[in-house]
């Protein structure tokens, strides 16, 4: 099984390789996992860089691969403009999202509460309703402080493989990649955005941490979502 075969360090591996060879080997563990998996084999495609690079790679292993966008009432025009052009041009990408009601300016007084309700929901209705056994995320060990522990192999929900290809990449390589693969991105990158989110909770940030930007002036600062952090399958709300 793939969660037992990949277990090496990840933070050796960071400085160890270099792009050519973090490129084939993510392409090698999509692969191994498509070959797993087959049609439970799904990419959560957040539209940011990271994403555009697993997306990408994911096709090249195979064009059935499937994916789904999760998106929410706070998301930017820009955002929501790149999301249908890509839902256009890739018709297997499914959006899902939650328009249940929340107090105003919910993002404000208990970000993670607006965050477990508009990103963590709709996360686990995709799972369930695609019936996702191993999916693909755009997480990198590289990004900031929240994100140093993961693994490129991952089981936080029994049953429910996570996979995290690019875990070793720099920011630099993922701009390399979709560079040379000419691959579509968000227009906000243009504007200077390094990590992209919600437009209330997401701000243009200097510094070594790509997500000093999400949540500023919050105890969430740089932080997660929870989609990488909250159980998907056995849940209580």
């Amino acid at each position: 099984m793939l969660i037992e075969e990949v277990t090496e360090n990840v933070v050796g591996l960071v400085e160890r390789l270099n792009f050519a060879e973090k490129v084939d080997r993510s392409l090698e563990l999509i692969d191994r996992a498509y070959k797993e998996f087959g049609d439970g084999l799904v990419v959560a495609n957040s539209l940011g860089k990271d994403s555009g690079v697993v997306w990408d790679l994911a096709k090249r292993v195979s064009a059935d691969i499937r994916g789904f966008v999760v998106t929410t009432r706070f998301k930017p025009p820009e955002t929501k403009k790149f999301m249908a052009e890509e839902v256009a041009r890739y018709p297997e990408l499914q959006v899902f999202s939650n328009d249940a009601e929340i107090p105003d300016k919910l993002y404000a007084t208990d970000p993670d509460r607006c965050c477990e309700i508009l990103k963590v929901q709709p996360t686990r209705d995709a799972v369930k309703k695609m019936g996702v056994s191993c999916w693909i995320t755009g997480l990198r060990c590289t990004e900031g402080r929240t994100r140093t522990n993961y693994k490129e192999v991952e089981e936080l929900d029994k049953g429910l493989i996570k996979l995290n290809p690019i875990l070793i990449w720099y920011e630099r390589e993922v701009w390399q990649y979709l560079a040379l693969n000419k691959v579509p991105v968000n227009p906000l990158y243009l504007e200077g955005y390094r990590s992209l989110g919600c437009a209330p909770c997401t701000k243009i940030a200097q510094g070594v941490d790509e997500r000093a930007g999400r949540w500023i002036g919050t105890s969430k600062c740089g932080g997660e979502c929870g989609i990488h952090t909250k159980p998907l399958l056995d849940y209580q709300i």
